[in-house]
């Protein structure tokens, strides 16, 4: 089996059909530009919003200003991450709800027909239909072009100038090269490069999409685009088992956080999302574990949680009434849930990993932004912070193309894998793909290798199994395995599409782990003990700015940038 191969020439080519990428494609072909969005799911249900939401998460309350969140945004990152571009999404936050409002998302209201804040920050949402409903804005689209169940490969780049990017389809024997005038990645973050908290048949009951492979940073990693704060992984706060999400609790019914003895213990650790983590982890290992979630809620307040998990979680539904099939009839009880921490993931929205790019959300390659959780350096964005990040870079696509030199023809164009005319990069790149049908028998399965990575990075960078702790020693180890493993991974064999595109999954997250790994070491103090422990440096180095890189002749190479007081940064600033 090999692929044919088709040609497709557009003015924008969008890479990752969630959130952030259909907000692009509707925002762009607004301005009347021809797009191709290429979706690796269907548009419906895909991204981190395939489940559905219950709160918009970024939002700037009555009697607050952007800069306030700005400000809450810089503190819980512990002072890692960028004030221009936070203040350009906070900026905008508010006007995105207003717009999900108005392509019928059910947003409460209070009893003066404002949004109802849960607090200054966020806003109640009845959210399990949200992305439907962005998908439907999409299609309604004359000139955006929909390439579902389409993995994005390979991004073309000609002297750090963006061509546009080769793509694969997982149901049909086809390769698709786009040639684009300016590309937009929206592919989301990485799950899946940590041994996943729930073993075996529950191993993708995971709080990051666990179809999240870190596809698009892969991509730009490889093109030689500049990445950072990889190392400031995630690690969330969750409900045990189901992995629904502890705010539902926290501000609907004003749960609080106690040990087995029934004491809180939150405030000697700090309230930053990463203290809450610590906290956790202190008190398991000082013996006072498990730790919990507990508040009394009388039969309205718990109706209202239970509707509230319907919308984003229904498990977690399930579960209470599981657990009491009487609790509906009762007037008073004491609502509790185990909490515990998840595995490790790399993504730009609730932290600050992915592309280092400017304000207007250009990468340092020429024609590529990036948008959403694959973008670095803005978190706590959340939905409407991905919204309008697209909103950013859709008018900064829009100058980019305004000048002659940018714009390609707008037409789109076919060709049969005869008559293409591909240059060398676009020839690699098709025969990468393809090698995985031809390449012999392995003894090896892509779920094998990912496995064995997996194990790697939980055992020796930090995981569950390590209680989030690593050292420079640990980390070497981990880099020795991981470099095992890339040979390995390129011998496998394809027999379908579907099974390519499993291959495709670990190698875009071997690629992610490379890059990992190099950051881990190279920030030098623990700055986010929650989240992970340097144990060759367990104090804060002030001194220390962006942790950033580049893959460059084989290597990831570490540039350190400085922390700058500047509103905005260039893209090489």
């Amino acid at each position: 089996m090999r692929f044919d191969v088709e040609t497709l020439k557009a003015q924008v080519a969008i890479v990752g059909g969630g959130a952030a990428g259909s907000a692009a494609a509707i925002r762009l072909a607004a301005r009347g530009f021809k797009v191709i969005l290429v979706e690796k799911a269907g548009l419906e249900r895909s991204g981190c919003l395939a489940p559905g939401v219950n709160a918009l998460n970024a939002y700037v309350g009555r009697g607050k200003t952007p800069q306030d969140y700005v400000d809450y945004a810089m503190a819980d990152a512990h002072g890692v991450a960028r004030p221009d571009l936070l203040l350009s999404m906070a900026q905008r936050l508010n006007d995105q709800a207003k717009w999900l409002q108005s392509i019928g998302l059910a947003i409460h209201l209070d009893a003066q027909g404002r949004f109802l804040e849960r607090s200054w920050r966020n806003i109640q949402v009845n959210g399990e239909n949200i992305k439907p409903k962005i998908a439907a804005q999409v299609r309604a689209q004359s000139n955006v072009t929909i390439l579902e169940r389409t993995v994005g490969s390979h991004f073309l780049v000609t002297d750090n100038q963006i061509q546009g990017l080769v793509a694969f389809q997982t149901r049909a024997p086809k390769i698709i090269l786009i040639r684009a005038a300016a590309v937009i990645c929206a592919t989301g973050g990485a799950a899946g490069l940590y041994r996943p908290h729930n073993p075996h048949g529950c191993q993708n009951r995971v709080w990051y999409p666990p179809f999240n492979a870190g596809g698009g940073l892969a991509m730009g990693i490889l093109a030689g685009a500049e990445m950072t704060t990889l190392e400031m992984r995630f690690v969330a706060l969750r409900v045990r088992d189901t992995f629904a999400p502890t705010g539902t609790l926290a501000l609907g019914v004003g749960a609080e956080q106690l040990n087995a003895q029934g004491a809180p213990y939150e405030a000697p650790y700090g309230r930053s999302t990463s203290q809450r983590v610590l906290a956790l982890r202190r008190q398991t290992q000082l013996g006072l574990g498990p730790c919990y979630l507990s508040a009394a809620a009388n039969r309205d307040s718990r109706e209202r949680v239970y509707r509230a998990y319907l919308n984003m979680c229904p498990a977690q539904t399930l579960k209470f009434l599981e657990e009491d099939a009487d609790g509906l009839t009762q007037d008073e009880r004491i609502l509790t849930v185990e909490i515990g921490a998840s595995e490790p993931y790399v993504q730009g929205g609730h932290t600050a990993g992915g592309y280092w790019v400017d304000t207007d959300r250009q990468s340092t390659v020429n024609g590529l932004w990036a948008i959403g959780d694959v973008a670095g350096g803005c978190p706590q964005k959340y939905v409407t912070g991905a919204l309008a990040e697209a909103e950013l870079a859709a008018e900064s696509v829009a100058t980019f193309l305004s000048q002659p030199t940018n714009n390609l023809s707008s037409g789109h164009h076919a060709s049969l894998s005869g008559e293409l005319n591909l240059d060398p990069d676009e020839k690699r790149a098709i025969e990468e793909l393809n090698k995985h049908f031809t390449n012999p028998p392995s003894p090896y399965q892509a779920q094998d290798l990912l496995q064995a990575l997996q194990k790697t990075l939980d055992l020796y960078a930090g995981g569950v199994s390590a209680d989030y702790r690593y050292s420079r020693a640990q980390l070497m180890e981990a880099e020795k395995r991981l470099e095992r493993l890339f040979p390995l991974a390129n011998a496998l064999k394809a027999d379908t599409s579907a099974d390519l595109l499993g291959i495709w999954e670990l190698k875009e997250r071997l690629v992610v782990a490379r890059s990992l790994l190099a950051h881990l070491a190279a920030r030098k103090e623990t700055r986010w003990p929650g989240f992970g422990e340097y144990l060759d440096h367990p104090e804060v180095d002030g001194s220390l700015g962006f942790i950033n890189s580049r893959f460059l002749a084989g290597r990831v190479q570490i540039i350190q940038r400085p922390f700058s007081p500047k509103e905005r940064y260039g893209r090489l600033d």
